[in-house]
């Protein structure tokens, strides 16, 4: 009979090998590791490099399967856990990836004064796992493992530039911190810094090619930037791995409709419905196409689904979105409504608005923004006038205007950029603790030197966007309205344009989209309807304060006599005409907003009246918008 000593040798010897293996020969470790698991099933060292070489050979899913094992029968195994956060990353699953990357901190870390630390975070204790880094950090202010931990706290609690600079910090100190600079690519990617965190993880990827997680955000990266056909490539090597994961498609998906490859992001969307039929948000991306029509079948379907008692929240309003857009092409105005109600407020329950404080802002800007305040600053800021700033509010025509202008050969298309959000928002912090809300009174407090250096960050910032030497580029943000002194005083020569449409057809279009962030006033029509007056308000002030600055197109005058708006457009920005302009539709440019499809096709008449199907329920929007609508197109203001 054999001692016990034997098997254990053996077993030793074994997993030595097939570590070997990993490295030059990953297939080769995948089949000893089965080898070795035929004798000692459920072996945890056996399952992890069972999992890792899967990961290696492509065989993701069956990677996750084997890592989950491995750490269910031995918990402290610290890379497994890093490996399965990179797997559930890689899959955009992200409350998972957060607790395996939390795990992998928990079980990293040996140093005793870090451990009750360690597990407060990975059993999500945060505000005793932040006190208990602090104390530590005061007594070891260089401690890198400390210092990343808190700069996870940080991005659990939505700190995510506290999260940044920490991670930096923790890479000045320890550059080979392989698992902070992972956690950095990601921060960096979150803070709108996508030049610095493509460096990231293109530096990471050279060490490890096949990270799955690295590899996916790679991709978000490059569709960020407007790299569509690279990140299109990524997101289909990743599905290579994980043919059946439904999250992963979706973003596939999402990547061909921004290229304009609408049947092959069909396609992507639908195989996405096959392996997950209850995930709401892809029934949206279809819906969200505009031109995309449901069956009768797929309305059957989403009703069942709807009908569940276990839907989650997310998925339950994004199914009330979809049905009401189906039902609306089928002409059941009442029952379209009733979807998009149900679906608003439930979003509107999961978010954070106060009407007030946008009211606020007008109120602010109103008195800082004087004739006498802008004459003081005359010549300030970068001179550059390569910016064309498209703003207004969301479906107001302006993606239809962002498409005419990149018809023309000096101008190029971007996106909706979030720089000048980033830097009121940094201008904002200038002013101290107690004072009521710093933006945008703390531009009083900048130097002409300071105005130019913003100008320029913006700039340099957008750089990355840029595909061609055009000499102008568009920035279609439109909440970038509520900037217009910053943009003036940084960005002295950039053009601006407001795009403006018929009050209760943009309202009631905003009601009807579910914007996947940033527009949080769009889920209540008496909310929707202050806002639009609130900006209605704040244009007509600029108007006074800086006569002829920014230039106004009404949504219904570029229908109505397309050529000579197009025309008034091009002369504010110092455009010759050009007969490409008329056929922007003909343009295969990547556009990345709702409009993608509609600004595809040439201008057409039926959308500009389809808000009064829904007349009957509008009560509460017509009465928040008051005199505006009623002046329409003039302003009470």
């Amino acid at each position: 009979m054999s001692s016990p000593v034997e098997p254990l040798g053996t077993l030793e010897v074994a997993l030595l090998h097939a570590r070997r293996l990993m490295e030059r020969e990953p297939q080769s470790a995948v089949e000893q590791a089965r080898e070795i698991l035929k004798v000692f099933p459920d072996q945890p060292n056996a399952l992890a490099l069972l999992g890792l070489s899967l990961g290696r050979v492509g065989q993701g899913d069956a990677a996750i399967e084997a890592l989950k094992r491995a750490v269910h029968f031995r918990p402290e195994l610290p890379d497994v856990w890093r490996a399965l956060g990179d797997h559930y990353s890689a899959l955009e699953m992200h409350a998972a990836a957060d607790e395996a990357y939390a795990q992998h901190i928990r079980h990293s870390t040996h140093d005793p004064r870090l451990m009750n630390a360690a597990l407060a975070l990975a059993e999500n204790r945060i505000p005793e796992a932040e006190t208990m880094l602090r104390e530590h950090l005061r007594r070891h202010p260089t401690d890198v493992a400390a210092i990343r931990m808190l700069a996870e706290v940080a991005a659990r609690i939505g700190r995510i530039n506290d999260a940044e600079t920490l991670l930096a910090r923790c890479l000045e100190l320890a550059p080979g911190f392989t698992a902070a600079r992972q956690n950095y690519a990601m921060m960096l990617h979150r803070t709108n810094k996508p030049a610095a965190a493509l460096r990231e993880v293109e530096a990471l990827l050279a060490d490890e090619p096949s990270n799955p997680g690295l590899r996916n955000l790679k991709a978000a990266v490059l569709n960020r930037v407007g790299e569509y056909e690279e990140s299109i490539a990524l997101y289909r090597a990743v599905l290579d791995d994980y043919p059946r994961q439904p999250r992963v498609w979706m973003s596939l998906g999402h990547a061909l409709k921004t290229a304009g490859q609408n049947a092959p992001s069909i396609e992507a969307y639908r195989r996405c419905i096959e392996l997950s039929p209850q995930f709401g948000e892809v029934w949206w991306s279809l819906a969200n196409l505009k031109t995309f029509r449901f069956t009768a079948d797929d309305i059957a379907t989403m009703r069942a689904q709807l009908a569940r008692t276990d839907l989650k929240n997310e998925d339950r309003f994004h199914f009330e979105f979809s049905l009401g857009k189906a039902l609306e092409d089928e002409a059941d105005f009442a029952a379209s409504f009733e979807h998009y109600a149900r679906g608003n407020a439930l979003r509107r329950k999961l978010i954070r608005y106060d009407a007030e404080d946008n009211a606020a802002h007008v109120a602010r800007s109103k008195k800082l923004f004087t004739p006498a305040f802008f004459a003081e600053r005359a010549g300030w800021g970068a001179v550059a006038a390569d910016p064309i700033f498209v703003v207004g509010l969301p479906r107001s025509g302006s993606t239809l205007i962002e498409q005419i202008l990149a018809s023309h050969s000096q101008v190029e298309g971007t996106q909706e950029l979030p720089d000048v959000t980033m830097i009121a928002r940094a201008i904002g912090k200038r002013t101290s603790r107690g004072e009521e809300s710093a933006y945008p009174r703390a531009l009083e407090k900048f130097s002409a030197d300071e105005m130019r250096a913003f100008g320029e960050q913006y700039l340099a910032q957008t750089r990355i966007q840029r595909k061609t030497q055009r000499p102008f580029f568009i920035d279609k943000m439109p909440n970038n309205f509520a900037h217009a002194g910053l943009i003036h005083l940084m960005l002295p020569n950039a053009r601006i344009i407001d795009a403006r449409r018929h009050p209760l057809g943009c309202c009631f279009s905003c009601f009807k989209q579910h914007f996947a962030r940033g527009q949080n006033f769009t889920y209540d029509l008496n909310e929707i309807g202050r806002y639009y007056a609130n900006y209605v308000e704040l244009m007509a002030h600029f108007d006074a304060v800086l006569p002829g600055r920014i230039h106004r197109v009404f949504y219904e005058n570029m229908v109505e006599d397309t050529e000579a708006e197009i025309r008034r457009l091009l002369e504010h920005c110092g455009l010759p005409f050009e007969d490409g302009v008329l056929r922007f539709h003909e343009n295969d440019r990547a556009v990345r907003t709702a409009s993608s499809e509609q600004v595809r096709r040439p201008i057409f008449r039926e959308g500009m009246e389809q808000w009064r199907h829904y007349q009957p329920w509008l009560g509460p929007l017509e009465q928040a918008l008051g005199a505006v609508l009623e002046r329409y197109p003039g302003t009470p203001f």
